[in-house]
């Protein structure tokens, strides 16, 4: 009884030690990397900058801290009211690169997409087309309608298989398909 009591209490303090230690760059509200501030999570915990439409936060602002946007930082702590709707945008830029219709808006690579496409595409039938010239034997003489009717007018004379197969079908005293 004594070993689990003490197996917990050693799991315990561990933790709480783990609790005391803060992940790089996400000690306080007011960390840095570079000459940005971290602001949130992130979406896999990393303090990076992506622009995602299923995450819309990422873990750090877009642009450095210049003064210009540090006093706009400050005037932003006030009435929004106060604020020009180039000093919202120059707000916005500051921290986000994209906004959600820039990221959303097509790019036209389907248009490369579908011309490399069509382009392999036109690269495999001039392969083919070379081998069925320069390489394969032409068809053997027994794949002309003619060889094929007298392979059947022979398997009639034969009465290859006829119970079930094809010359039961036949009928021999009119000499014609039933």
């Amino acid at each position: 009884m004594v070993v689990p009591n003490m197996a917990s209490r050693l799991l315990m303090s561990s933790l709480r030690h783990l609790q005391k230690i803060p992940k790089a760059g996400m000690s306080s509200g007011h960390s840095k990397i570079g000459g940005r501030e971290v602001v949130g999570y992130g979406f896999n915990g990393q303090p990076n900058y992506v622009d995602r439409i299923d995450f819309p936060l990422p873990a750090i602002r877009f642009k450095e801290n210049t003064p210009d946007i540090q006093a706009l930082r400050e005037k932003e702590k006030g009435d929004w009211r106060k604020l020009s709707l180039e000093e919202k945008k120059a707000l916005y830029r500051a921290s986000f690169c994209q906004t959600f219709a820039e990221m959303k808006a097509p790019t036209g690579e389907w248009k490369s997409v579908v011309g490399l496409s069509l382009i392999f595409i036109s690269l495999s039938v001039w392969v083919y087309m070379g081998m069925k010239l320069f390489v394969y034997r032409p068809l053997p003489d027994s794949f002309t309608d003619e060889a094929k009717e007298a392979q059947l007018r022979r398997m009639i004379d034969l009465r290859v298989n006829p119970i079930d197969g094809l010359t039961s079908k036949w009928d021999y005293e009119q000499g014609k398909w039933k």
